[in-house]
């Protein structure tokens, strides 16, 4: 797929609540997969996650299996939505453990003018599993 890929790393909102240890780490996967997410790379962010994954969304819950993208993904999910990149507007870490991080966070997304499809308040469930850590299940307001 051929794109103008465009960094908006800077432009995701500091709102961020996640103490030094376990959040901080939980933190950074939460953060690779919006990269990954805005590069259009299934493999990022497939490595954000554990599979098993599970997504509450859409008026259902859907258990993901790695590789659970058709080919077509983007191209279908851009046509559908105007979608170009997504920022976070807040990423909140609200109970953890040693192995395990819950996150209250929103994102919006925007067209390629920059003009806001929406925002979406979320909650991640973010865990510590064989040593390597990863998005375990997410539920959220957006389609």
């Amino acid at each position: 797929m051929d794109f103008l890929y465009s960094d908006h790393a800077g432009e995701h909102s500091d709102d961020i609540v996640a103490a030094p240890g376990p959040e901080k780490d939980a933190l950074s996967v939460v953060n690779s997969f919006q990269d990954a997410w805005n590069r259009r790379d299934p493999a990022g962010m497939d490595a954000a996650f554990h599979f098993p994954h599970v997504r509450i969304a859409s008026g259902g819950i859907h258990v993901l299996e790695k590789g659970w993208r058709r080919e077509d993904f983007f191209e279908r999910f851009i046509e559908r939505t105007g979608w170009d990149y997504s920022l976070w507007d807040y990423r909140r870490a609200v109970q953890s453990t040693h192995n395990k991080v819950h996150f209250a966070v929103q994102f919006s997304r925007y067209r390629s003018d920059g003009t806001m499809i929406g925002s979406y308040p979320s909650m991640w469930i973010v865990a510590l599993i064989d040593g390597r850590w990863g998005v375990q299940a997410r539920s959220s307001f957006a389609r």
